[in-house]
């Protein structure tokens, strides 16, 4: 039983990121058809809903009362809302190498905030192993987009304000997991995001005065699939196991398991959108691979 309750953050810190390395298929078809706020907005409503149903027919439970609601508002504000914000507006500002990797850079902004604010030290060996995860997804993402350019210092600003945030989501939601369950921190984010990105879309259609065009993206099949991956999945689901696995394990070996990502990205973008693959993507990928062993293998031999 203690070896089953062991295992269980590392299988769910893989499925939440392979839940979002198939995120980027589904966002991409979204955003042929709809801009980013028109996404994030119908995604996290979509996902607040549906929790709301589930809280209804009392399949989940939150309880708020007499809990430092504070932290759980500071850690919503800063993801799902800052993060995406500064992601959305600071990859429109970037070359696609640079956006990837300063997002690659989080697992090691997280271990430097979490010496420092969580008293979680890694070994020498971990933290080898964080940089040879982190040095493969960037190997795959200079490799992929070395013709690339056009960035603007705001991007890269922009791109460090998300990178932060994803950071400090990561420290404030392992210190806060002793008050809240999984289910009420993820429920929170959603409610949160459903009001600040309605509200910013509701807000650009009434300056455009197209505020009849707020619904029209739900025309669209692709859209509709898009949005329930993304909203179900990608942000109920998706978050509920990342709160868990933050609950079980340090932010630092929590929050290098998100290089797995990258790799199940390129999969779907090879099987689905039929793009190219390379023997430098089969190097990358053992480079996290290694690197995500690494961190959380020496960790659990020194305890």
């Amino acid at each position: 039983m203690k070896n089953k309750s062991t295992i269980i953050p590392y299988i769910t810190a893989v499925i939440t990121n392979f839940i979002f390395g198939l995120s980027f298929l589904f966002s991409k078809k979204a955003l042929s058809v709809a801009d980013p706020f028109a996404l994030l907005s119908f995604r996290f409503l979509a996902a607040f809903l549906v929790m709301t149903v589930l809280i209804i027919f009392k399949i989940i439970k939150v309880d708020y009362r007499n809990k430092p609601l504070k932290w759980l508002v500071i850690l919503a504000f800063i993801e799902p809302i800052i993060y995406f914000i500064f992601e959305t507006y600071g990859i429109q500002r970037t070359s696609t190498s640079l956006g990837g990797l300063m997002i690659a850079l989080i697992p090691i902004v997280v271990t430097i905030l979490a010496v420092y604010i969580l008293d979680e030290k890694p070994t020498l060996k971990q933290g080898i192993s964080i940089i040879i995860s982190v040095s493969g997804v960037i190997l795959i993402i200079l490799m992929d987009s070395s013709n690339d350019s056009g960035s603007s210092l705001l991007g890269v600003l922009l791109l460090a304000g998300a990178v932060f945030s994803a950071a400090f989501f990561n420290i404030i939601a392992r210190r806060i997991s002793r008050h809240f369950t999984p289910f009420e921190v993820t429920y929170f984010m959603m409610f949160l995001g459903a009001i600040c990105f309605n509200g910013i879309s509701i807000i650009n259609h009434l300056i455009n005065k197209n505020i009849s065009e707020y619904f029209k993206p739900l025309s669209s099949t692709t859209f509709i699939t898009s949005v329930l991956y993304l909203g179900i999945l990608s942000s109920i689901i998706a978050y509920f196991l990342i709160n868990f696995t933050l609950s079980k394990l340090e932010a630092s070996r929590s929050s290098v398991f998100a290089n797995i990502s990258t790799i199940v990205s390129i999969v779907a973008g090879v099987v689905f959108l039929h793009e190219s693959f390379h023997l430098y993507h089969v190097m990358g990928s053992t480079m996290i691979l290694l690197g995500v062993w690494g961190t959380n293998y020496f960790k659990a031999k020194a305890n």
